[in-house]
């Protein structure tokens, strides 16, 4: 199968930040990877990794067990697909640094992104984390330790006082602390190599990064994932790696999760390209220069970030760039497989939201996704001309919601003030008591995400630029999944659309959110007359 491609091996990134599938759909979706030309699987677990004894405050509520750990392995191995985990161990651990038994570990001291170099106990802190990992996969030949986009690094007490010395720097700081986590694998499991992100490697001088003994350790994967990717830049990088000492190289691209912090549905062309370019960069070397290439698909910029495409969203986007891997471009054949595979008649690169998601596991969220994005196209707009409600926007526009016919206004729309026009302001309330009546937690705010303050944003390069602010809860269902029921009785229970396929409360909030602005929920469940959620 990979007889006409460069790359040896194709991984897709799971990510399960956020919204992690459950293991039911990846038995589903395994099959789909396999026969689209994937190999293997990079799974970044984060907080989703059944953590044990003083790490067990990792664990997210939803975590997957031992057991699950075990048998999406086992899904892995029935597909041919090769598991590489991934735990980051130096830049974005939020999910581990948030926690205050490990909060003294950050590099500066209210940033959780960046843990602290100089203490013993941080090294001992990622090297628990990598063992526990390593235990449950017991025949992984690599390891991803992340140790990308480490912000802050130099900025601590500790770093400005031992930057303050003669000939350390922030790049010999960055490669210490990658030695000494390569090293502790090197000891505890030998036959398995550290992978690394490379971007805090590019810029380093070529002698120091040679005479580091980095590269003997570790093998860099270089990510770039612009549609407008710079071919001869990333060759003259690949042979600037290779003369340092590093004996194997990685490419990575991107199939969602990396055109915008709140994407819904991945803009298939952009991929498409950055694909085709990646070829070019590996078709200018020998053949088996790179080993293999990472298929990214991001599922939020950073823990406390908004989640990007789901992945069942992310499908299409997926198999088209795999089939570009394998046929060399994305020619009528790659493209007619693709249509085969998903049960897609016309594949439309051009405006990836459009109705027909096709019939592979999880095409329901996408054809949510799509006609709820057509649904906001023209509602959205009509609520900031018109200055209505929501929901009276997209009755108004011929949407069925809870049962009101086209044309009427349904109850609750918001109040007129005394210029006549309607107020928008008790639409994004969360005092209203039938709103609060519907959360464990209280009502959540529609306006859940703020714009960092004016020094966060100059001094905190998160990728999103937004922070959370509050999170609603769920009330537990086990009709569906574990997690999902947002309406308790008497309103109509939820559709399994959501539930089936995303394992925690954020996820299917995400979903969710599509259906109740959309009204495409009610529409589907709601009779005329019937209440529905609120």
């Amino acid at each position: 199968m990979s007889g006409s491609t460069p790359f040896k091996m194709r991984l897709v990134h799971l990510d399960l930040k956020g919204a992690p599938p459950k293991v039911s759909y990846l038995s589903e979706i395994f099959p789909l990877f396999r026969g689209l030309g994937a190999n293997g699987l990079l799974i970044e677990y984060e907080d989703m990794f059944p953590y044990e004894g003083s790490l067990r405050l990792l664990r997210a509520k939803y975590a997957y067990s031992p057991s699950e750990i075990k048998e999406i392995l086992h899904l892995a191995g029935l597909n041919e697909l090769e598991v590489i985990p991934l735990v980051q161990t130096f830049g974005h651990m939020e999910f581990v640094l948030k926690h205050a038994a490990f909060a003294h570990l950050r590099e500066v001291g209210p940033f959780p992104c960046t843990l602290n170099p100089h203490e013993a106990e941080s090294l001992a802190l990622v090297g628990a984390m990598i063992d526990q990992v390593l235990e449950l996969h017991p025949g992984a030949r690599w390891l991803h330790v992340g140790c990308d986009e480490v912000y802050y690094l130099g900025e601590g007490e500790a770093s400005r006082r031992w930057l303050q010395q003669e000939q350390n720097s922030t790049g010999k700081l960055c490669l210490s602390h990658m030695r000494a986590v390569a090293s502790h694998m090197q000891t505890r499991r030998p036959s398995v190599t550290p992978l690394v992100w490379d971007d805090m490697l590019r810029d380093l001088p070529e002698d120091q990064l040679a005479a580091s003994g980095v590269p003997q350790l570790v093998e860099p994967v270089l990510w770039d994932y612009a549609a407008d990717l710079d071919v001869h830049g990333k060759v003259l990088l690949m042979q600037k790696y290779w003369r340092c000492g590093f004996s194997r190289l990685w490419a990575a691209s991107a199939f969602k999760g990396a055109t915008g912090p709140s994407q819904a549905v991945p803009p298939i062309k952009h991929h498409l390209r950055n694909h085709v370019q990646w070829l070019q960069v590996a078709g200018s070397r020998p053949t088996d220069s790179l080993q293999g290439i990472i298929l990214t698909g991001w599922q939020r910029y950073d823990h406390f970030s908004v989640l990007c495409e789901l992945l069942p969203a992310g499908v299409p986007s997926l198999a088209a760039c795999l089939q570009l891997l394998l046929h060399g471009g994305f020619d009528g054949d790659a493209k007619a497989k693709v249509e085969n595979l998903l049960g897609i008649s016309n594949l439309e690169m051009m405006d990836p939201v459009r109705e027909g998601a096709g019939s592979f596991p999880g095409s329901n969220i996408l054809a949510l996704v799509t006609q709820v994005s057509l649904h906001l196209r023209s509602s959205v707009d009509a609520l900031l001309e018109g200055n209505t409600s929501p929901m009276a926007a997209l009755v108004a526009h011929g949407t069925p919601v809870c049962g009101f016919a086209p044309g009427t206004s349904p109850a609750g729309s918001a109040p007129t003030t005394a210029g006549g026009s309607s107020s928008t302001r008790s639409w994004f309330s969360t005092s209203s008591p039938q709103h609060s009546a519907s959360w464990r937690s209280g009502a959540p705010s529609y306006r859940s995400w703020r714009s960092p303050c004016s020094w966060l944003s100059t001094r905190m390069p998160w990728r999103s630029g937004w922070r959370r602010t509050c999170t609603p809860a769920c009330s537990g269902c086990e009709l569906y999944c574990r997690t999902s029921a947002r309406w308790p009785p008497p309103h109509p229970h939820p559709p399994a659309l959501a539930g089936t396929l995303l394992r925690t409360p954020e996820g299917r909030a995400c979903a969710r959110r599509l259906l109740l602005w959309a009204g495409v929920l009610c529409a589907a469940n709601c009779q005329p007359g019937q209440q529905g959620p609120t």
